[in-house]
């Protein structure tokens, strides 16, 4: 079978998709190596087994629905109060919570980003402005927000896909200004656990309307669990709260999360790990011809191609004859058809990757 003209739909919107490409492909899911998905590369955290058998003979009653172990858990961890964190399912639920919710009259998203901030808020028939950062700015802010009119504003922190931090001063200072003009800020921090000193919850208290988007999924590998939570003033979490789904958060999900912020020791080794194998796939990369790779703070890494004869999409597609998964990532707004991104995974899969794209390239 020719692997490469074996792919019959576009490109899905978000990484990860490998069920997708497994059946189009007409390959078992084990044959894949996935860079499309940035999930720890040490996997989950092994207390997870044991939480999950303990919980399991909970699940003949229904979940709890505020979740106050995990939230207590969870205050005790980012040294805040429980009143100040809504758990969800995922943080994509929280996305589209946050736009039913707070429902304002325009949102302004810094691009490029998420795709599902700005199906959140269309949902919601919410107007959507873009403020497009450029290759020059390292695809994120290099200068205070201006709201231009709109009442919530979408950031992602680091960026995503470039994966590049926000400098401290100049986030503080957005945040200020906006808060300023009574504007909502819906900080996305789901890296930033890789790089957790970077966070702005140090700065909640000052901010009644800043949220803190935050996830489990990227830093605990637990993404087919779906666990998220919001950071935020106690009467924002109130407001959202009070319109968020009964028992969205499952009872074996709120067991994995409390076991992943016992185990402080698989949190040191996953970012001692992801900062030597970035630094050793940024640098093979940037071997390479035709590559020109993004210095990024978390675990993945966004790469231009500057030769003609190759697109994120057909490199994609020959990559995929060596089952091989990275993100084509032109469907970015603010990028185009060179831009794709690679997650940091173990040392023998980005060897692998190496040579596939070395291969390809040369």
């Amino acid at each position: 079978m020719n692997i490469s003209n074996s792919i019959s739909e576009k490109t899905p919107p978000h990484g990860g998709d490998v069920y997708h490409l497994a059946r189009t492909l007409g390959l078992d899911l084990s044959e894949l190596l996935d860079f499309s998905a940035n999930i720890n590369p040490l996997g989950f955290p092994p207390g997870i087994v044991a939480a999950v058998e303990q919980a399991l003979g909970e699940i003949v009653h229904y979940p709890d629905r505020r979740c106050l172990e995990l939230k207590q858990d969870l205050a005790d961890y980012h040294r805040l109060s429980p009143e100040q964190i809504l758990v969800g399912n995922g943080s994509t639920e929280l996305i589209y919570l946050v736009a039913r919710a707070l429902k304002p009259k325009k949102a302004l998203i810094v691009a490029p980003a998420f795709s599902e901030y700005e199906h959140a808020l269309q949902a919601a028939e919410v107007p959507v402005a873009f403020q497009v950062t450029t290759e020059a700015q390292s695809f994120t802010l290099d200068a205070p927000l201006d709201p231009q009119g709109a009442d919530l504003v979408f950031l992602a922190h680091p960026a995503s896909p470039s994966g590049a931090l926000l400098q401290p001063d100049l986030l503080l200072e957005t945040a200020a200004r906006l808060d300023d003009e009574g504007v909502f800020l819906l900080l996305d921090e789901a890296f930033v656990d890789f790089v957790e000193e970077a966070s702005f919850k140090t700065h909640l208290a000052r901010f009644p309307r800043v949220l803190l988007l935050r996830s489990f999924t990227k830093f605990f590998a637990i993404p087919g669990m779906r666990l998220g939570y919001v950071l935020a003033a106690p009467e924002l979490i109130s407001r959202l709260a009070a319109l968020q789904e009964p028992w969205s958060v499952n009872t074996l999900a709120q067991a994995m999360g409390r076991a992943c912020l016992a185990d402080l020791d698989y949190m040191a080794r996953s970012r001692d790990l992801v900062r030597q194998e970035q630094e050793y796939l940024l640098e093979g990369l940037s071997s390479l011809p035709g590559l020109q790779p993004f210095p990024s703070a978390v675990n993945y890494l966004l790469v231009k191609l500057t030769r003609p004869d190759f697109t994120a999409a057909s490199l994609q597609k020959a990559l995929l004859s060596k089952r091989i998964v990275i993100r084509d990532a032109s469907n970015f707004r603010g990028l185009d058809e060179r831009f794709f991104r690679v997650a940091v995974r173990a040392r023998a899969e980005n060897q692998r990757l190496l040579e596939a794209l070395g291969h390809f390239l040369r």
